[in-house]
């Protein structure tokens, strides 16, 4: 019985050893939120939406795993969109804020502004290739925003 408890005791105490142990192969240390803590989450460039201006100065290069937060402001110049329904199921959006109002979607394919105003999306990167988030009907480069997830 007492090798019972002890054997126990042991493999409770394991896994908590292993992950106080900092020569973890993965270096990432998460903590405790995991995939959504502060020490994973990235800010990447703002989208502006705007006629005939470029939506960002240059390509996101995202690493799978990682948190991002970006803000798309449109500025009220035309009715503007961005789609990206390849980029959109490449990734886990955890929620879209605009104007304090939190929406927490199952998906999406586009936004769309129609008139000006700000809102930020927070996701995961999760499914690695190249994607877009362009602005529909446009054929300029810089109404296209090449996303590339390592």
């Amino acid at each position: 019985m007492k090798n019972l408890v002890l054997t126990a005791l042991l493999a409770l105490a394991l896994p908590m050893g292993a992950m106080a142990n900092d020569d973890d192969d993965d270096d990432n240390n998460f903590g405790l939120a995991g995939l959504l803590s502060a020490k994973n989450k990235q800010d990447l460039e703002p989208i502006q939406l705007s006629a005939g201006m470029p939506l960002t100065s240059s390509p996101w290069e995202l690493k799978s795993g990682t948190y991002y937060e970006f803000e798309i402001q449109g500025d009220g110049s035309q009715e503007l969109a961005l789609v990206g329904p390849e980029f959109f199921r490449a990734i886990w959006v955890d929620e879209i804020v605009v104007e304090g109002l939190e929406i927490r979607p199952l998906g999406i394919d586009s936004v769309e502004f129609d008139e000006a105003g700000e809102m930020e999306i927070g996701f995961v990167a999760i499914k690695p290739g190249s994607y877009y988030l362009k602005v529909p009907g446009s054929t300029g480069e810089t109404q296209r925003l090449e996303i590339t997830i390592k």
